[in-house]
């Protein structure tokens, strides 16, 4: 999982309506966007307009209001954190950061593709091994199996017999 937290390989950015908080708009998750800027400030510890950098920036990209108010969500507060904390503790530049979340957001795609192709695969296997059991059931049962016979390097000598025959 990506510092901001998204599995679909695009990069930071609003989620659109197709998005994963289409589902239901009244149950509230961990995605749902609840907080005004200044409650997400208090709740991760930073600026408003630390905030409104990182918005920029593309580092943590908050959904937006019809009015264009930002509204951020539980998981964009663990990326707030999460972005101060490499920029704070780990000495990362913000463009550092954002690469990082880059590269995860790549891992994580690719990750999901591969969880992709990992099924396609099996299912291609169980499809070829009900076929061949489906031909190994179709063979008949009357029919003996063929045996190649050994070779020896015996001589055999063959003589007409001698009553006209």
């Amino acid at each position: 999982m990506s510092v901001d937290g998204r599995m679909d390989g695009m990069g930071p950015g609003p989620r659109g309506p197709g998005g994963p908080r289409a589902r239901n708009p009244y149950q509230l998750t961990e995605e749902s966007p609840v907080y005004v800027i200044s409650v997400a400030a208090e709740l991760s510890g930073l600026h408003p307009q630390t905030l409104r950098q990182y918005d920029r920036l593309g580092l943590v990209s908050p959904d937006r209001t019809a009015g264009r108010g930002r509204r951020y969500s539980a998981r964009d507060i663990e990326q707030l954190r999460e972005v101060q904390r490499l920029s704070q503790d780990d000495g990362i530049n913000l463009a550092g950061i954002k690469r990082i979340i880059e590269l995860e957001n790549q891992v994580a795609a690719l990750q999901s593709r591969v969880a992709e192709l990992t099924a396609a695969v099996e299912g291609a296997a169980a499809v070829i091994q009900q076929r061949e059991a489906a031909v190994h059931a179709s063979y008949r049962r009357d029919l003996v199996p063929y045996q190649d016979v050994q070779h020896t390097s015996a001589l055999v000598v063959w003589r007409p017999r001698r009553d006209g025959s």
